[in-house]
């Protein structure tokens, strides 16, 4: 007997979805019943992967989103609703920093510190703004911001990326606290290391393996895995949680200080 996809007839709203984290949400929730709108900056690469979901048996569409230009954080909301007349599900996915100019305090750039606050934290509060006010006609959905395990946990470096997760954690459980009582829940996935192209080609074997001594389960995530946790704060099976951060990340951050010490020179406790 066929089983009846989870989020039948329901629609979603995926930001930056063309690669990594975003494109694993937007194929989920595709493969699950969602009809899935790619928010995405090139609009030909978008096209491209929404037929490729509608080949595979899901339905998509494209909406043009540019995170450097903020106006589209709400067009591509409005083009949405316009289209299918409201959103059941937003996956607010962009993310950026600069890890040229995001250091620490006194080496970071300031101005590059504030831009890097500025668009994190819009990125996820203009398009929101909006999608609440739709779904308060629509009778409530779910909304889940892909944060990161590190705006809870400080570094030596990425000061302005760990305060703007940090501001979209709060901003998360504002939300959630805001409008649970008209059936509009809110969340947040936090990612640890993730294996995506862009990080996975931007980082030195011997770095990789010197971080997954902080992990417990000593291997990188997927995004795949990632997508999976979005897909059940998306859904019904997770219909009484609301105001939840997430943790993604492989165990990272749990373990006592001396964890790394024990793994690193490869003691047993």
């Amino acid at each position: 007997m066929k089983m009846e996809k989870e989020l039948k007839n329901k629609i979603a709203l995926v930001t930056s979805s063309t690669r990594g984290i975003g494109l694993a949400c937007a194929e989920k929730l595709a493969e699950n019943g969602a009809k899935v709108y790619l928010a995405v900056r090139k609009h030909d690469l978008g096209r491209r992967i929404a037929d490729r979901i509608i080949a595979s048996g899901g339905d998509a569409d494209t909406v043009y989103f540019d995170a450097e230009k903020p106006e589209t954080c709400i067009s591509m909301v409005e083009e949405t609703i316009a289209k299918e007349g409201r959103i059941d599900i937003l996956v607010n996915n962009f993310g950026t920093t600069d890890p040229t100019r995001d250091l620490s305090l006194v080496e970071g750039d300031s101005r590059a510190f504030f831009n890097i606050v500025e668009i994190n934290l819009r990125s996820v509060y203009l398009p929101t703004k909006r999608v609440v006010r739709s779904m308060l006609g629509t009778g409530g959905g779910s909304i889940v911001n892909i944060s990161s395990i590190g705006g809870s946990i400080p570094d030596l470096s990425r000061t302005a990326y760990g305060v703007a997760k940090a501001a979209i954690n709060f901003l998360t459980r504002d939300i959630a606290v805001q409008y649970a009582r008209y059936g509009i829940r809110c969340n947040a996935v936090l990612p640890g290391l993730t294996a995506t192209d862009a990080v996975m080609k931007n980082m030195s074997h011997e770095f990789l393996e010197s971080f997954l001594t902080n992990v417990p389960l000593n291997r990188a995530g997927r995004s795949e895995e990632i997508a999976e946790a979005v897909l059940f704060l998306a859904s019904e099976r997770s219909a009484y949680i609301t105001g939840q951060l997430l943790s993604v990340a492989g165990g990272y951050g749990i373990p006592s200080p001396m964890y790394n010490l024990y793994m690193s020179t490869k003691k047993k406790v």
